[in-house]
């Protein structure tokens, strides 16, 4: 068998701090909305250059680092089509990853990231200094951003929803409260997956403020509600299933805790607690996906969250009041399930 070559240690060196000009040319086409403006067909820069009013050569140079990026398709000399990646950065197709990508190549995502160093050493948000606000205070200012960062949560949320209906046995339940549950898609997958099982969704009211679309679409409104409201004061009761995706790693132990220990005291005697979270081994793998590790500094450069191991998620439980009854992976997401009983 011949053996597959391996990449020399200077080009991975090279690829890896020339990523940040990948992050730069891919967030200024979904911003542009280049693949949309290709659409199914084919354009050549000319026509291209003439649209966005830039210079021919220039957006051809833009073009080509896009086909190099895997992003784009050059058939024949200066005509371009959309690649599978590109694909989904259409903003007008079903499983759109569009605001997800805007919002991570956000500038004001990426200001933050420039001090990352301060975050190392003071062990607080790169972001709050910078921008002498929280995360979320800063989107309460900015109803554009926070509606893309809605947008994009729901983006992400989307790509494992079915998974996540699949690979956890919900028909145990008659009540599920979708926790931070923002516009409904979760909540919407379970529903379909098990006819049977009633819902709530529960966030802020900005968070959820499409909620009522998303079920409607998904035909599962007349056995969900929404609710809105503050999980740091407390949850609705009177569920037997508390359900909350990328919520827990969002916060730091105390703040995560005190969300936990809400829905402990919620839950009927026999329910139980479902997180849908990273969990990560005692030590780096080799060949691990270095997503997960990059999300836990951007959790510390942008607020006041953090990715956990079992061991964490063990110790969180307990300082809520909860006991981790079990954790499995739904592959192929990298996300687990991760379950928890009150007392």
């Amino acid at each position: 068998m011949e053996e597959r070559t391996k990449t020399p240690p200077w080009q991975s060196l090279v690829r890896l701090v020339f990523g940040s000009m990948a992050t730069q040319v891919v967030g200024l086409a979904a911003r542009l909305k280049l693949p949309d403006a290709i659409g199914d067909g084919e354009r050549g820069a000319g026509d291209l250059a003439a649209e966005y009013g830039m210079r021919e050569s220039t957006m051809l140079r833009l073009l080509r680092a896009l086909v190099a990026l895997e992003v784009l398709t050059e058939a024949s000399p200066g005509r371009f089509g959309v690649a599978q990646v590109g694909e989904l950065l259409r903003a007008d197709r079903p499983g759109s990853m569009y605001a997800l990508a805007r919002l991570i190549t956000e500038p004001v995502m990426l200001t933050a990231w420039q001090n990352l160093e301060f975050s190392l050493r003071a062990g607080s948000p790169a972001f709050e200094e910078t921008f002498k606000a929280d995360f979320f205070g800063y989107l309460a200012d900015h109803p554009e951003l926070s509606q893309l960062y809605n947008a994009a949560m729901s983006q992400g949320t989307l790509s494992v929803a079915e998974t996540v209906a699949k690979g956890y046995d919900f028909s145990r339940f008659e009540t599920v409260v979708d926790v931070g549950g923002g516009d409904g898609t979760l909540i919407s997958a379970v529903l379909r997956a098990y006819p049977g099982l009633r819902g709530v969704v529960y966030d802020s009211a900005a968070g959820a403020s499409a909620a009522k679309q998303t079920l409607d679409r998904a035909a599962v409104a007349e056995r969900c509600v929404v609710e809105t409201g503050d999980f740091f004061a407390g949850v609705p009761g009177g569920a037997d299933l508390y359900l909350l995706k990328s919520i827990v790693h969002g916060w730091d132990d105390h703040r995560a805790g005190t969300i936990l220990r809400h829905c402990g005291q919620s839950v009927a005697p026999h329910g139980r607690i479902l997180m849908i979270e990273h969990v990560l081994p005692d030590a780096v793998p080799p060949g691990a996906n270095p997503l997960t590790y990059l999300n836990d500094l951007n959790l510390l450069v942008n607020g006041h969250g953090l990715e956990r191991t079992r061991a964490d998620f063990e110790r969180l439980c307990a300082g809520g009041g909860l006991t981790l009854t079990g954790i499995e992976p739904l592959p192929p997401t990298g996300f687990c399930w991760i379950e928890a009983r009150p007392g």
